[in-house]
């Protein structure tokens, strides 16, 4: 695989999982990161079965490193977020198999938002959601004013940002932001099943359905239900669908293929 300076990617059994490696950073982001996590989920959507995001150390992803480029008030923040954080978002979000960000502990700011930007969180119990932004004056950013009203509504979103106040992973999960919150000890163990098994699901089921729900915000019911018989007729050609059929008639599990 190829080497990486504030990222690791490996690769089996046909699970990617990049690790933000700044540990001694807390993961926070900078210019480096954000163009090797993009492309590392770029490779790893096009050799893997399903990525998994998580961080080396105590942290996730502190956000923003504000060290980056000399000091804060040197960064432009625009050009930041379109030329950087943009790309890295949109690789995440287009990632054609299914996404897991796996949060160890501190996801704050922009690492909050980077998270929720997959497409399912799972985080230890230990570990918390902050969106710090306006405690230095800013408002949330790298998606976290699309995904936070759509995951836990406008009255909690709007407390979240305008307090700046640590989220538990129990409260996340309890609120919708987050898929799951699982006691620490179990949490390396569980988030690998939880990723082998998308690795051995059907993958271009996977791939149709990511669309779909992504797309249905913008969608009339109309609209939607128009993509759904589209999507659903292309997963009615697979070999995958064939084999779930036969699998469920003779009462066994699917051996599904993949790609």
């Amino acid at each position: 695989m190829k080497d990486y300076a504030t990222i690791s990617l490996d690769i089996e059994d046909d699970i990617a999982v990049l690790r933000l490696n700044r540990p001694d950073k807390m993961n926070a982001l900078n210019t480096v990161m954000r163009a090797e996590v993009a492309d590392a989920v770029n490779a790893a959507g096009r050799i893997a079965r399903v990525l998994v995001l998580t961080g080396n150390g105590k942290a996730f992803c502190a956000g923003q490193d504000l060290g980056d480029a000399g000091s804060a008030a040197a960064l432009d923040l625009e050009r930041v977020l379109r030329e950087e954080y943009l790309p890295m978002l949109r690789a995440i979000g287009e990632c054609p198999i299914p996404t897991i960000a796996a949060v160890n502990g501190a996801a704050a700011g922009a690492g909050a938002n980077l998270a929720l930007s997959a497409d399912v969180v799972i985080a230890a119990e230990g570990a918390y959601f902050m969106q710090a932004f306006t405690r230095i004056g800013l408002m949330p950013d790298a998606g976290g004013t699309y995904w936070l009203p759509r995951q836990i509504g406008a009255a909690k979103a709007m407390g979240a940002a305008l307090f700046a106040e640590p989220i538990s992973a129990r409260d996340a999960a309890g609120w919708g932001m987050i898929w799951e919150a699982v006691p620490d000890m179990e949490f390396d163990a569980h988030w690998r099943a939880r990723a082998g098994h998308l690795a051995s699901g059907p993958t271009e089921s996977y791939r149709h359905l990511k669309t779909a729900i992504r797309s249905s915000w913008d969608n009339s019911h109309d609209i939607q239900l128009d993509l759904e018989a589209r999507l659903q007729g292309a997963c009615g050609q697979t070999r995958d669908f064939k084999e779930g059929v036969v699998a469920f008639l003779d009462k066994r599990t699917a051996q599904f293929e993949g790609r």
